[in-house]
């Protein structure tokens, strides 16, 4: 069955796709769901109307993206945090204090989500964690932890 899909879904493909699924999967999931519609001859205009607002949309995303990237990867974000004679930290420095340094000393608002492969830093030093922004905006924050 050919259906066009209203929002993107995993494995299927993106908002404004017209894609063959099987029968049961469009009836019994994705048309309750809200996710598709049933193609009809007249569909493809519609279609195309959704395709042109999400890449609009995702080229807005992605410019932001950058902004925000070009303003953070020059920076250097200083995060105090209790540690020991041998640098080691009385805790860590997680994904949740990354993000509060981040928004604390640039202003920026970036969702922890994002940050990639983060582990919990343990010790005082120069650390660099990766973020992903948009699917084509990807960098690295320089972290400096220093003791309390």
């Amino acid at each position: 069955m050919k259906v066009v899909l209203r929002s993107d879904v995993a494995g299927v493909g993106k908002r404004g796709d017209i894609v063959s699924v099987a029968d049961g999967y469009a009836r019994n999931n994705l048309i309750p769901a809200g996710n598709a519609i049933a193609a009809s001859d007249g569909i493809a205009d519609q279609a195309a109307k959704m395709r042109r607002s999400r890449d609009l949309r995702d080229a807005k995303d992605r410019d932001s993206a950058e902004t925000i990237a070009q303003r953070l990867v020059p920076m250097v974000f200083t995060i105090a945090a209790k540690s020991g004679r041998e640098g080691k930290l009385f805790g860590s420095v997680t994904a949740a204090d990354i993000v509060a340094a981040v928004e604390r000393q640039s202003g920026a608002v970036i969702d922890r989500h994002s940050l990639l492969a983060h582990e919990p830093i343990k010790e005082i030093g120069e650390h660099q964690v990766g973020v992903r922004l948009h699917h084509d905006v990807t960098f690295q924050l320089h972290l400096e932890v220093v003791a309390e």
